[in-house]
């Protein structure tokens, strides 16, 4: 999601962070990270309802997600691809870190209560509630699970055999109802550990993001502590309109 250019818009109804949440963006993407922790079972292909099945009981079982990202975002209407490194964190309910380390700094943290962004090249933070950034049924959809899903998408294997020679599970994700922000949503799954290889997604202005996770930890007893944000001393801090 293009995050590069903060401004203090950013938590704006018109804003790129709110704007993508609402979306389903960043739960697309924390969704995508949570299927990451399935194990292998077994060596047969998996038909689709069973590998809808076996995906939603793990995401259930999962708490917190720890994992390196390397995320892509081709913005069309400027015709560039920018590319950033980080850490994710993930805990459910609904809690995110998205510690982005390359090519520069910033935090973007959402708590139960609220969802800050720090920019420490600018010395702000933008501060909204959380039950704005996730207004969104769709964004709330995504985070409950794969198996929640087939209420706004269709969900089918992307070729005619489920998987592809490299013995990978391709899924696409199709938008039930125009307007959703996210048209359609692309998965590779591995077939032999079930892991999300890949994620990519189209919203409705024609922007591709594509996110790849790296080095998986789940259930390490992530603390609540670790999503809250206290302002460091000379950083302004911006609370954004509702």
């Amino acid at each position: 999601m293009p995050l590069s250019h903060p401004s203090r818009d950013i938590f704006s109804p018109r804003g790129p962070l709110v704007r993508t949440l609402r979306r389903g963006g960043l739960a697309i993407l924390s969704f995508a990270l949570l299927m990451s922790a399935s194990p292998a079972r077994g060596a047969e292909p998996l038909s689709l309802e069973q590998l809808t099945a076996r995906t939603q009981e793990l995401y259930e079982k999962t708490v917190d997600l720890k994992a390196s990202f390397i995320q892509e975002v081709t913005i069309k209407s400027m015709k560039k691809t920018e590319r950033e490194e980080g850490v994710v964190t993930f805990k459910n309910p609904r809690m995110m870190y998205w510690d982005y380390l390359k090519p520069k700094a910033k935090k973007l943290i959402i708590s139960a209560a609220k969802a800050w962004l720090y920019v420490p090249e600018d010395r702000m933070v933008y501060v909204q509630n959380a039950e704005d950034v996730y207004r969104s049924r769709m964004a709330v959809k995504f985070l409950s699970g794969i198996g929640k899903l087939a209420e706004d998408f269709q969900i089918r294997f992307t070729k005619d055999n489920p998987v592809d020679a490299e013995g990978n599970y391709h899924l696409t994700l199709t938008s039930r109802e125009t307007g959703s922000g996210i048209e359609k949503l692309s998965l590779i799954v591995d077939g032999k550990t079930f892991q999300i290889v890949q994620c990519r997604f189209n919203d409705s202005f024609g922007n591709t993001t594509r996110l790849r996770f790296s080095d998986i930890r789940i259930n390490t007893g992530v603390p609540d502590k670790l999503f809250t944000f206290t302002a460091p001393p000379g950083v302004e801090e911006v609370s954004m309109p509702q």
